[in-house]
């Protein structure tokens, strides 16, 4: 491609252009001169053109800023590779900028004239339902999740904000490769403090998982999110990890999955399997078609932490979270169950009489039935133990003030058995001598090691 005249030129810092230094001047606008460089074929020929229009007045806005005085930044990176020599790369980056400048941008009437034909389109339902804050609407999400990704590629692609029709074309057709899909891929990721992994991944099933943190993987997508995670997240043993979920979703959906809800029963399901300190966010952030689709809060009983010493989370445990996971849902046909559950959880960040006395009311829920806390610590000490002698002392530790390890396995072997009415019976049965105590899910040395 010919340079210009003076092609060559320095230019103010701070400028979007190149300092004539590495990279050699180019035209300010590239194309035809009756528009894109290549045939475009678009599934919605009116989307492509309002699009189009809020992506032009956008650039013209941002060069407008720039003459003002505003400053790109630049990232300065060097490609080696063996036996050549260096190569240099001057790339502005036009992410922080345009993010830093969103909200003037929302207010343009051509970026309200596209939020409304997306509005219009049914396919981009679901990113209307995308959660970009506590009080966002339909218009700031689709501006959120569709405009700004629009706008972000295509200044990228250009290298900065001097339009190319090309350039735009090839960020449309990926937006309409998402919109138009037979279906969507959504993904949501958390932090997670308190426990390790020891570098291995852990399926927790139902496309969740347990697994290390790519270094840069939150802040390429969501550029806000280094000042959104824990102290020292990235840092610290007990602090590389995140829970993943990832599901497929159906063409014409228009609703994604309760991250925050899965994720909180994912918190749970491991608290109860190892007795860890472990918490999740504060925030989620979710994707859509591997494109950002919103941040949201967890929520608070899964991400605060409880007291305690960071655990591994070793293959045994590990599988018994998988399991104990979806039987959480018993609660929701179950609400002694279900209460017994939030009983013990709230425990977990209180001490000394109200603890007790969460313990108490969790115990009383979960075996007690009609017939008090004295039954239910019976019952609990014919669930768990395995001799005579056991069982006399878990009634003990199950009376008065509960130990909290022995209501938390509780917990664990009733929801393995699936069903606490008919469990309750049989412990009832195995009281009378009518029948043997019902079979332990979990070794005493697994439960005791959880505590530990």
């Amino acid at each position: 491609m010919p340079s210009l005249q003076h092609a060559d030129s320095l230019v103010a810092s701070g400028r979007r252009r190149s300092h004539g230094l590495l990279v050699s001047g180019v035209p300010e606008r590239r194309g035809t001169e009756d528009g894109v460089t290549e045939g475009v074929v678009v599934r919605a020929p009116h989307l492509f053109d309002t699009l189009r229009a809020f992506a032009l007045g956008s650039f013209r806005a941002l060069l407008a800023d720039l003459d003002r005085g505003a400053d790109l930044p630049f990232a300065f990176e060097e490609h080696s590779s063996y036996d050549r020599p260096a190569l240099y790369e001057y790339r502005p980056l036009v992410k922080p900028f345009i993010e830093t400048r969103a909200h003037l941008l929302r207010r343009r009437p051509d970026a309200e004239l596209a939020v409304e034909e997306l509005r219009r389109e049914p396919a981009a339902a679901i990113f209307a339902r995308a959660h970009a804050g506590p009080r966002a609407d339909e218009h700031e999400a689709l501006f959120g999740s569709v405009l700004l990704p629009l706008l972000m590629s295509t200044a990228e692609v250009c290298g900065g904000f001097d339009w190319d029709d090309g350039a735009f074309a090839r960020a449309y057709r990926e937006l309409e490769l998402a919109l138009f899909a037979q279906g969507h891929r959504y993904g949501a990721v958390a932090p997670v403090i308190g426990i390790t992994t020891g570098g291995t991944t852990i399926e927790l099933g139902g496309g969740l998982r347990l697994r290390l943190a790519a270094t840069g993987e939150l802040a390429k997508l969501w550029p806000e999110a280094n000042g959104l995670l824990p102290t020292d997240f990235g840092r610290e043993p007990d602090r590389l990890c995140i829970l993943e979920l990832e599901r497929g979703l159906e063409a014409g959906a228009t609703e994604p999955p309760d991250a925050p809800g899965e994720f909180a029963d994912a918190i749970t399901a491991i608290r109860l399997a190892t007795s860890a300190p472990i918490a999740a966010g504060p925030v989620l952030f979710e994707r859509l078609d591997w494109r950002p689709y919103g941040i949201r809060p967890v929520l608070p009983i899964a991400a605060t932490q409880p007291a305690g010493e960071p655990t591994r989370l070793d293959s045994f445990r590990a599988g018994l979270a998988a399991d104990l996971l979806p039987r959480l849902a018993l609660a929701d046909d179950d609400p002694e169950l279900g209460e017994a559950l939030d009983r013990w959880e709230l425990s977990l960040f209180q001490d000394g009489p109200f603890q007790a006395e969460q313990l108490r009311e969790s115990l009383a829920a979960l075996l007690g039935g009609s017939d008090g806390l004295w039954a239910a610590a019976v019952r609990g000490a014919i669930l768990l133990g395995e001799t005579g002698r056991a069982r006399a002392e878990l009634q003990d530790r199950l009376s008065g003030d509960p130990d909290p390890d022995a209501i938390r396995r509780a917990l664990v072997e009733t929801l393995l058995h699936g069903d606490r009415t008919q469990l309750v019976a049989s412990l009832d049965e195995s009281i009378l001598g009518l029948r043997p105590a019902p079979t332990r899910h979990t070794p005493v040395t697994h439960t005791r090691a959880a505590a530990g």
